[in-house]
C-alpha cells in the first residue's frame, strides 16, 4: 500500500506521539502519586490542630509564621538545587532506568522522606535533623550526624557556587567574569544566612521559584511540540551510558540522580519551613508536594537531555552547557534567559539555606540563641571560611570539582539513609502495626545503594563494579538482620 503525503505526515505524527508514551505515563504517575500515595502517608502520620512552633516559639528570626503558598515556594526552591537539573541530565545517559528511578523514587522514597522528616521536626519544636536522628537512633548517632550534616551543608554551599557563577558570566559582559560572580554569590550567602528568614528568603524566593517553574513548564511544552524519540520501557532497561562497563546503573545512577528522587539534604531544609508553618495540615502540599514538583522538574530535564544527547552525542559532560543550549534553542533568547535564571536561582538558593541550616544545627548543639547578629557571626564565619577553602580547591581544575561533587552526592544520599531509619524507628514506636513499612523498604534500598557506591566508586574503596550485586545483597542482609533484632525488642507502642 502506498501512502500519499498527507497520510505519511499523519503516520509520522502518530509515531512521534508514540515515542513519548513512557515519558507521559511517568509524568501522570508523579501527579497521581501526590494525590493518592501522599494522602495515604498523611493519613498514617495524622496531622492535627495543635499549635505549631511558628506560633509557640516566634522569635522574629527563624520562627516566623508565613503564608502556606510562600512556604511551598521557598521549600521547593530550597530543595531544587543542582540535583534535579544537573543530576537528571547526567542520569539521562543511563537510559530509561533514569525515568523509573525519578518517578518511583520521588513517590515512594523522596516525598515520604521529606514529608515525615518535616512533620517530625514540627512535632518537636522545629528541631534540626541531627536532633531528630539522635532522638530515635541514639546519642552517639546524633553526635556523628551533627558533624556529618554540617560538613554536608558546607559542601553544598561550596559546590553550588561555581555552576551558577559560570552561567551568570555567560549572560553578562566579559568584565563580569566567573570570579566576580562567585564573590557576589558569597556576599549574598552571608546576608541570607544572617538576616531573619522573612527579609530576603521570604521576599525573593517566590520570584526565583516562579522562574524555575517557568523554565520547567516551557521545556515541557517544547517537548510535546518537538515530540523527540525518547526511550520507552518496552525497549529494555539496558545501560546506555558511554562508560557503562565502569559505571553500572546500580549504584551509580541512583547517586547521580540525587535530589530528583531522594535527597538527605531535603531533610535539613524541612525544619526551616517547619518553623514557619501555621498548621500541621499544610505539611502534605509543602513537604510531599515540593518533592513531587521537583521530581517533575527532574523528569523534564532527563527527557530534554536525552534529546540533546541524541543530536549531539553523549560526549558533553558539562550540564550547564546542555542547559544553556536546550533553553536557547527551544525557548528563544528571552525565554532562554528566563529559564537559565531559574537554573541559576535553584543552586544559589539551596546554597544559602544550606548555610542557614548549618547555623541552626550548630546553634542547637551549642545551645546558643540566635536573636543577636553577634551570636550568628560566631557560627557563620568559620563555616564560610571552610566553604571558600573547598571552593578554591574545586576551581583548580575539572577533576577537583568532580571529586568534591561526588563526595557531596554520596554524603547527600547517606544522610537520607539515616533519616529514613530514624523515621522508621519513630513509626515502630509511635504508630505501631505495619506503618514502619513506609520508610523501611526505602531505607533498606538506600542503605544498599550508599554502601555499594562507596565500595565501588573510584573516590571510595575502588572495588570492581562487577561486585556491586554481591555488596548490595550483603548490605541488605546486614541491615535487615540489625533491624529484625531491634524490632523484636521494640515493636510495642510506647
Amino acid at each position: 500500500m502506498v501512502l500519499n503525503s498527507g497520510e505519511t505526515t499523519t503516520f509520522a505524527r502518530i509515531k512521534q506521539i508514540e515515542a513519548m508514551i513512557t515519558f507521559t505515563l511517568c509524568l501522570l504517575a508523579l501527579v497521581a502519586g501526590y494525590f493518592i500515595y501522599g494522602r495515604f502517608v498523611e493519613r498514617i502520620f495524622g496531622p492535627d490542630g495543635r499549635k505549631t512552633p511558628a506560633l509557640t516559639h516566634t522569635d522574629g528570626v527563624d520562627y516566623i509564621p508565613m503564608p502556606t503558598w510562600k512556604i511551598f515556594m521557598i521549600q521547593f526552591l530550597n530543595i531544587a538545587g543542582l540535583g534535579p537539573i544537573f543530576g537528571a541530565i547526567m542520569g539521562a545517559k543511563f537510559g530509561t532506568a533514569s525515568y523509573l528511578w525519578i518517578v518511583l523514587g520521588s513517590i515512594f522514597a523522596g516525598a515520604v522522606h521529606d514529608y515525615l522528616s518535616g512533620m517530625l521536626s514540627m512535632r518537636h519544636d522545629g528541631a534540626s535533623l541531627p536532633e531528630l536522628i539522635g532522638r530515635y537512633l541514639g546519642v552517639t548517632t546524633k553526635q556523628v550526624m551533627r558533624a556529618f550534616t554540617v560538613i554536608l551543608m558546607v559542601l553544598v554551599g561550596a559546590v553550588f557556587v561555581a555552576g551558577p557563577a559560570g552561567l551568570l558570566a555567560k549572560l553578562t559582559p566579559d568584565v563580569l567574569d566567573t570570579t566576580f560572580w562567585i564573590v557576589v554569590v558569597f556576599l549574598y550567602y552571608i546576608l541570607a544566612t544572617m538576616l531573619p528568614i522573612d527579609k530576603i528568603i521570604g521576599k525573593v524566593y517566590p520570584i526565583f521559584a516562579f522562574a524555575l517553574l517557568f523554565m520547567a513548564v516551557g521545556i515541557l511544552v517544547m517537548l510535546y511540540v518537538h515530540h523527540p524519540a525518547l526511550p520507552e520501557l518496552w525497549q529494555g532497561l539496558q545501560n546506555t551510558h558511554p562508560n557503562a562497563e565502569d559505571l553500572p546503573i546500580f549504584p551509580i545512577m541512583f547517586v547521580s540522580i540525587a535530589c530528583g528522587a531522594i535527597s538527605g539534604f531535603h531533610a535539613t531544609q524541612s525544619p526551616l519551613m517547619a518553623r514557619c508553618m501555621k498548621s500541621e495540615r499544610h505539611g502534605r502540599p509543602v513537604f510531599y508536594g515540593a518533592m513531587i514538583t521537583e521530581g517533575i522538574v527532574a523528569l523534564i530535564w532527563a527527557a530534554a537531555a536525552t534529546c540533546f544527547f541524541h543530536e549531539h552525542g553523549m560526549g558533553e559532560t558539562n550540564a550547564a552547557v546542555i542547559v544553556d543550549a536546550v533553553t536557547k534553542d527551544w525557548l528563544g533568547t528571552v525565554g532562554g534567559v528566563l529559564a537559565v535564571l531559574g537554573v541559576i536561582a535553584a543552586p544559589i538558593t539551596s546554597g544559602d539555606t544550606a548555610f542557614r541550616s548549618a547555623r541552626l544545627i550548630v546553634a542547637d548543639f551549642l545551645g546558643m540563641e540566635q536573636r543577636t547578629i553577634r551570636r550568628r557571626l560566631y557560627i557563620c564565619v568559620p563555616m564560610f571560611l571552610a566553604a571558600i577553602g573547598l571552593l578554591l580547591y574545586s576551581l583548580r581544575d575539572a577533576a577537583g570539582f568532580d571529586l568534591i561533587w561526588r563526595y557531596f552526592a554520596w554524603a547527600n544520599q547517606t544522610l537520607s539513609v539515616f533519616t529514613l531509619w530514624a523515621v522508621t524507628v519513630y513509626l515502630v514506636r509511635v504508630k505501631g502495626g505495619r506503618a514502619f513499612c513506609l520508610t523501611f523498604f526505602p531505607a533498606m534500598f538506600m542503605t544498599a545503594v550508599c554502601t555499594t557506591y562507596i565500595c565501588v566508586a573510584p573516590e571510595g574503596i575502588g572495588l570492581p563494579p562487577a561486585w556491586s550485586p554481591y555488596i548490595a545483597v550483603a548490605a541488605l542482609v546486614a541491615a535487615g538482620a540489625w533491624f529484625g533484632v531491634w524490632y523484636s525488642k521494640h515493636k510495642t507502642i510506647v
